[in-house]
């Protein structure tokens, strides 16, 4: 797994159009258009050797908390991000684990969104300017 994360003052999102993935989830008045005050955006690329690595998930959360409490921020969004470079797992399998990191991240006390998969969006956000405000992370 690969992540961008922005802190930003807003970010809100609004899905356009079907993409050409075969996977896709319906639209619903809940994620069909929403947004986050004070939020850390997170760019999520699945990868392929994600699927024999059952540990990947609880590392990018402990990751994901690192940043989160240096900026003493609470709200994510997750954004499934197919163009960070590496070579993507099956659909049915980035799907499957970015609703497990979503459910986890819950159950550790975030407020989060997730765009829905198989959709573009029209996105608006305010990135803020400091040194933490833009993260990479290659989780393995």
């Amino acid at each position: 797994m690969r992540f961008l994360s922005f802190h930003c003052d807003y970010f809100r999102f609004k899905a356009t159009k079907r993409s050409r993935s075969k996977i896709f989830e319906e639209l619903t008045e809940e994620n069909r258009e929403n947004g986050f005050e004070n939020v850390i955006a997170l760019y999520i690329s699945v990868e392929k050797r994600d699927e024999d690595n059952s540990e990947f998930i609880p590392k990018a959360i402990k990751e994901i908390e690192k940043i989160s409490t240096q900026l003493k921020v609470s709200n994510i969004i997750v954004l499934s991000f197919a163009h960070l470079f590496g070579e993507l797992s099956n659909p049915e399998f980035g799907l499957k684990a970015l609703k497990n990191l979503e459910k986890k991240l819950v159950e550790n006390g975030f407020n989060v969104l997730r765009p829905p998969f198989g959709w573009f969006n029209e996105l608006e956000l305010k990135a803020k300017g400091h040194t933490l405000s833009r993260i990479s992370r290659k989780i393995e």
